[in-house]
C-alpha cells in the first residue's frame, strides 16, 4: 500500500511538472514578430493606425471584451463606402528580406463576407509600384487580390468562388499564408484552400489570370482591417499575430 501511495504521489508531482511546464500561449511563437496585444491598451509599439488613401468613421481598439488567447485582441471597426478604411499596420522591416514571408493570425467577424469586394488585409508591394497586395473576400468567399491590375485568386468565375472558402462569423479562425516570390498558399484553420494558391502553373478558374504577367513580389509592410469598396461595413478582431520565414501553424 505504501509503495502504491508513493507511486502515486510520483505520479501526481510529475503531472503537476508537466502543467507547469507545458508550452504557453508565449511559446508557441518562435515567430520573427509575434503580437497578443496583452501589453496594450491603445493600439501602438510596432503598430500604426491609419489607411493609405481617406479615413472616415473607420477605428481601431484594443477591445479587452473578446480574444483568441488572454484578455485582449485588436478591433476593427470598419465602415461602409470608401473613406472608412481603416487598418493597424507594422513595417516587416526586421523579417528578413528576399525570402519567403510566412504570416498567421487568428480573426473574428460579425458579418458574413459580402458579394462586393473587401479587404481585411493589406501589403505593399515594392516590386509593384507599391501597390497592394490584398487579402479579403468577393461573392462571399475569400480571395486574394492584386490592386496594379485587379488580378483576383481565385478567378471570379463560379467553378473560381467553388474552390475559395467563406469566413466564419462569431467564431474564431486562423489564416495562414505563405508568400515565396512568385508563389502563395493559403491556409483556413490548418487546411489549404485550394482556390488561394499560385503554383507557377496556371490553372483556369485558379490562378490563371494572376500569372498572366510576372510576379515577383516584395510586400514590406502588413496591414490588419477593412476597405470596403461599396457600402459594406463589418467588425473585425485580430489576435496572436505571427509573422517569420518558417511556417508558424495553428
Amino acid at each position: 500500500m505504501r509503495k502504491l501511495a508513493g507511486a502515486l504521489a510520483i505520479a501526481c508531482a510529475a503531472a503537476a511538472t508537466a502543467v507547469v511546464v507545458a508550452p504557453a500561449r508565449g511559446a508557441e511563437c518562435a515567430a520573427t514578430v509575434c503580437e497578443d496585444f496583452e501589453a496594450m491598451t491603445t493600439p501602438g509599439g510596432r503598430w500604426t493606425v491609419g489607411a493609405p488613401n481617406c479615413q472616415g468613421t473607420g477605428t481601431v481598439t484594443i477591445d479587452t471584451t473578446v480574444a483568441h488567447t488572454g484578455t485582449r485582441s485588436a478591433k476593427v471597426a470598419g465602415g461602409g463606402n470608401y473613406c472608412n478604411h481603416i487598418f493597424l499596420g507594422t513595417s516587416l522591416a526586421d523579417v528578413t528580406t528576399g525570402s519567403v514571408l510566412y504570416g498567421r493570425f487568428h480573426v473574428r467577424h460579425a458579418t458574413p463576407l459580402p458579394q462586393a469586394h473587401v479587404t481585411f488585409m493589406a501589403m505593399r508591394d515594392t516590386a509593384d509600384n507599391n501597390r497592394d497586395l490584398r487579402a479579403g473576400g468577393q461573392n462571399q468567399v475569400l480571395q486574394w487580390n492584386r490592386e496594379s491590375d485587379d488580378a483576383t485568386l481565385p478567378a471570379q468565375s463560379p467553378a473560381g468562388v467553388a474552390q475559395s472558402a467563406p469566413l466564419p462569423v462569431n467564431t474564431w479562425s486562423c489564416f495562414e499564408f505563405q508568400l515565396d516570390r512568385g508563389k502563395l498558399r493559403t491556409w483556413l484553420d490548418s487546411t489549404e484552400v485550394p482556390g488561394l494558391v499560385v503554383d507557377g502553373t496556371p490553372t483556369p478558374d485558379i490562378d490563371q489570370q494572376w500569372l498572366n504577367r510576372a510576379w515577383q513580389p516584395a510586400v514590406t509592410d502588413l496591414r490588419l482591417g477593412w476597405e470596403g469598396y461599396g457600402n459594406d461595413a463589418d467588425t473585425f478582431w485580430f489576435d496572436d499575430i505571427a509573422l517569420g520565414t518558417t511556417r508558424i501553424g495553428c
